[in-house]
């Protein structure tokens, strides 16, 4: 089920919880390739025999599925259509760092261009970590020139976080500390080092009313892009940049 329903779920990542209660409701639409373990060719015999999603398969003796896709192959599927499977679920480790990249159509020398494009990493980035419950204690830039010449700086943060505006305030400072004059930028990439769980950093209390403020605003902008996807809301010079 774990894997199945992995598949299902819509980049940029997220989470779909099934309860035991709801697995045959949920599985028995799928077409029957969606089912983990299912391959091309066992999908295309199934077909064959007019059981074209998982429902379907379910309701075949499980004598028959075994003729149709062989004796391992055949008890393996029967059982999985119904949510049966003994292995146990191993998460895996989360990463310890996260790149996300920026590459121009052209050659880039206007500054507020490449500020909107670190920009939309920033933000991504931060909600990328926010969404696997990271944080990162520094990030590097690396700026790519024409000519494939390249410039990259690594800074830590002052405490661990996924919060954008942190993680925007390190950031224009590590593209200030490259003194950009006119030097033609075909990409740039931001990675965020040294990712830890957000359970293993000490929330600091703040008096700052401001920073509190959007450290609450932040979290709405965050429910209305699980709702509606990442690219609805943002930072202006991000949306003035995509038009």
């Amino acid at each position: 089920m774990a894997a199945t329903a992995s598949a299902q779920v819509p980049p940029p990542g997220g989470v779909l919880a099934i309860s035991p209660r709801e697995v045959e409701r949920w599985l028995g639409p799928l077409p029957v390739e969606a089912l983990h373990g299912i391959g091309p060719r066992q999908a295309e015999v199934l077909r064959d025999y007019g059981i074209h999603c998982v429902g379907l398969l379910t309701a075949v003796p499980p004598a028959t599925v075994h003729r149709l896709l062989g004796g391992r192959a055949g008890r393996i599927a029967a059982d999985r259509a119904q949510g049966i499977d003994p292995r146990p679920v191993v998460p895996r480790t989360l990463p310890q760092t996260a790149l996300l990249r920026c590459r121009f159509d052209r050659h880039v020398l206007d500054g507020a261009t490449v500020r909107a494009a670190l920009l939309e990493l920033v933000v991504r980035l931060g909600l990328q970590l926010r969404r696997r419950d990271q944080v990162a204690r520094a990030l590097t830039l690396t700026l790519t020139f024409a000519g494939n010449t390249r410039w990259e700086k690594t800074r830590r943060l002052v405490e661990p976080s996924a919060h954008d505006d942190d993680l925007r305030t390190l950031a224009y400072q590590l593209m200030d500390a490259a003194g950009l004059q006119r030097g033609r930028l075909i990409g740039l990439s931001l990675r965020g080092e040294d990712l830890v769980g957000a359970d293993q950093a000490a929330e600091q209390i703040s008096l700052d009313d401001t920073r509190e403020a959007r450290l609450v605003a932040e979290t709405a902008i965050d429910r209305v892009r699980d709702k509606f996807g990442a690219g609805v809301i943002g930072p202006a010079a991000v949306f003035r940049r995509a038009s």
